[in-house]
C-alpha cells in the first residue's frame, strides 16, 4: 500500500511538471510569435482569443486532425518513432530543473551531466526521422542537424567546466546557491555569450537554422511530416528551446534567486523569478530570429570549430589560473 502511494506521488509529481511545460510551449510560440511582429511593424496572432492567444491552440487542433500520411518508400516504424524520441527526450530533461530549493522532481548530484547527456540525445530523433523519410532533402536537413548539434555541444561541454570549476558540484542545486552573493554573468560574462549563442545553434534557432532552410531544404529534416507527428517535432523543438533557456538561467543567471533582497522584490515567489529569467532569454531568441540573418553553413561550423571552442578553451585556462592563484577553488 505504501509503494502504490508513493507510486502515484510521483506520478501527480510528474504531470504537475509537464503540463505546465506543454503549456508554457503553447504560449511561447505566441510570444514567439508576436515578438517577430513587433519587430516588422504588424499585429501577428490577434484573432483567436483576446490578443491572439489561442491562435497556438487553434493551430494544435489543426495538427491533431490533420490526416498522417507516411510515405509509402519510407521506414515505418523508425519514421513513427523519431518525433516520439524528439518530443520524450525534450521533456525528460527538465526532471532535474530546480524552481527552488525545494521544488525539483529528481534533485540529483549529477543533474548538469544528466542534462548534457539528455541534449546531446536529443540530435537522434532528427537522424531518424530524416533517414527513415527515404528523401533526400530531409535526408540532407538531418546530416546538417547532427554535424552542428554536435559541434556546438562540444563548446557548451567546455563553457560548463568554467561553471562547474567556480562550485565544485555537479548539482544544479547547488550551482544556483553559489551565486547568492554574485551571479556568474558577471566574472563568466563572456562565456554567458558564447553559451547563448551555442544555445541558438544547438536548438536550429536562426540565424542557425540550416538543417530547415527553406530556400534549400524546403523544411529540412521534417519536409515529409504531417499532422501531429509534425507538431511533435515543434514540440519538441520548443521545449528544448525553453530548457536551453532554463540551463542559462541556472548556470549565469541566479537560477530562482531574485537579484535584490530588498522589499518588494524579496515577496515575490522563488520559482517566479526563474520563470521570469527564462521569459528574458526566450525573448531575446525571438528577437534574434527576426534581426539576425541566416549564417552560412560554412560559417557556422568555422564560428564553432575555430573561435568559441578555442576561446572556450583559453577562458577555462584562465578561470582555473585565477581560482588557483587567489586560492578561491571550492573545497579550499
Amino acid at each position: 500500500m505504501v509503494e502504490l502511494i508513493i507510486f502515484f506521488e510521483q506520478i501527480y509529481r510528474i504531470l504537475f511538471l509537464l503540463i505546465p511545460v506543454l503549456v508554457s510551449v503553447a504560449m511561447i510560440v505566441w510570444l514567439d510569435r508576436r515578438v517577430w511582429a513587433f519587430v516588422q511593424k504588424r499585429r501577428g496572432p490577434n484573432v483567436v482569443g483576446p490578443f491572439g492567444l489561442f491562435q497556438t491552440l487553434a493551430d494544435a487542433l489543426k495538427y491533431i486532425f490533420k490526416e498522417i500520411i507516411i510515405p509509402a518508400s519510407s521506414n515505418k516504424v523508425i519514421f513513427i518513432l523519431a518525433p516520439i524520441v524528439t518530443m520524450t527526450l525534450a521533456l525528460i530533461a527538465w526532471a532535474v530543473i530546480p524552481f527552488s530549493e525545494t521544488f525539483v522532481l529528481a534533485d540529483i548530484n549529477v543533474g548538469i551531466l544528466y542534462l548534457f547527456a539528455v541534449s546531446s540525445l536529443g540530435v537522434y530523433g532528427i537522424i531518424m526521422g530524416g533517414w527513415a523519410s527515404n528523401s533526400k532533402y530531409p535526408f540532407l536537413g538531418a546530416i546538417r542537424s547532427a554535424a552542428q548539434m554536435v559541434s556546438y555541444e562540444v563548446s557548451i561541454g567546455v563553457i560548463i567546466i568554467n561553471v562547474l570549476l567556480c562550485v565544485g558540484s555537479l548539482n544544479l542545486s547547488d550551482i544556483v546557491l553559489a551565486q547568492k552573493d554574485l551571479w556568474f554573468v558577471i566574472p563568466l560574462f563572456p562565456m554567458f555569450i558564447i553559451f547563448f549563442i551555442s544555445a541558438l545553434a544547438e536548438t536550429n534557432r536562426p540565424p542557425f537554422d540550416l538543417p530547415e532552410a527553406e530556400a534549400e531544404l524546403v523544411a529540412g529534416y521534417q519536409t515529409e511530416y504531417s499532422g501531429m507527428m509534425y507538431a511533435m517535432f515543434w514540440l519538441g523543438e520548443y521545449a528544448n528551446i525553453l530548457l536551453m533557456c532554463a540551463m542559462g538561467s541556472i548556470l549565469f543567471l541566479g537560477g530562482w534567486l531574485s537579484p535584490i533582497d530588498l522589499f518588494p522584490f524579496n515577496v515575490i515567489p522563488a520559482p517566479i523569478w526563474l520563470i521570469l529569467k527564462i521569459l528574458f532569454l526566450f525573448i531575446l531568441f525571438a528577437l534574434i530570429k527576426a534581426i539576425v540573418p541566416r549564417y552560412r553553413y560554412d560559417q557556422l561550423m568555422k564560428l564553432g570549430w575555430k573561435i568559441f571552442l578555442p576561446f572556450s578553451l583559453i577562458y577555462v585556462v584562465l578561470t582555473a589560473s585565477f581560482l588557483m592563484y587567489f586560492d578561491l577553488l571550492p573545497g579550499n
